[in-house]
């Protein structure tokens, strides 16, 4: 078991939180309660970026001394909104969120995932008809480790989590993102997964 704090209840952070609490472990879920977010993620092990990825730096970087040698697994992008209010474009192109988030809390161990599918494949890999990748990115080995058995308990088969390195590597797959508006126009709102095929 693992004490996990989810900063988010929207659909995303709801969801991993019933994932992750189905799966054994103490979650606390954060809302935009003053002081909430310190609090969760001053006793928790792990903390899950499930926030709007435009507002994420900011109100992480303030809890920067409650991150102090924490895992933080960032599944959220950073983009601006276009008129219909999916993803028009990247807010840190030639960056990421998750590497602007390693440069403002460089004692916490950050890891990006589950960044490239829409929110009910995080929790449920297994009920699309072709297998689905999981990307990690981030520094710590260990701590990527630790979020890798974390998928596993969210029903990611471990041949589905692929490493891709060093955090630089999330630029990669938060421009991703950027796929998802046009799927969605083409398809509807059903749930999708970028996937390599080998």
């Amino acid at each position: 078991m693992t004490t996990i704090a989810v900063l988010g209840n929207g659909r995303v952070g709801g969801n991993l939180a019933t994932a992750f609490t189905r799966a054994g472990h103490e979650v606390t879920v954060v809302d935009r309660a003053p002081g909430a977010a310190a609090d969760a993620a001053r006793t928790a092990r792990i903390v899950i970026n499930a926030t709007p990825g435009a507002g994420s730096l900011e109100r992480l970087a303030a809890l920067r001394e409650e991150l102090h040698g924490k895992i933080l697994v960032d599944v959220s992008n950073a983009t601006t909104d276009g008129p219909d209010g999916l993803p028009a474009d990247l807010i840190y192109p030639g960056s990421s969120l998750a590497e602007q988030l390693q440069e403002a809390l460089p004692e916490t161990h950050v890891v990006k995932t589950l960044n490239t599918m829409l929110f009910p494949v995080m929790t449920a890999p297994a009920t699309l008809a072709q297998t689905p990748t999981a990307f990690l990115s981030g520094e710590d080995p260990l701590a990527k480790q630790t979020v890798r058995e974390l998928l596993v308990d969210l029903g990611w088969h471990k041949e589905w989590i692929t490493d891709l390195g060093g955090i630089r590597t999330a630029r990669a797959t938060e421009a991703a993102i950027l796929f998802v508006p046009h799927i969605m126009r083409s398809t509807g709102f059903a749930p999708f997964a970028i996937s390599i095929a080998r």
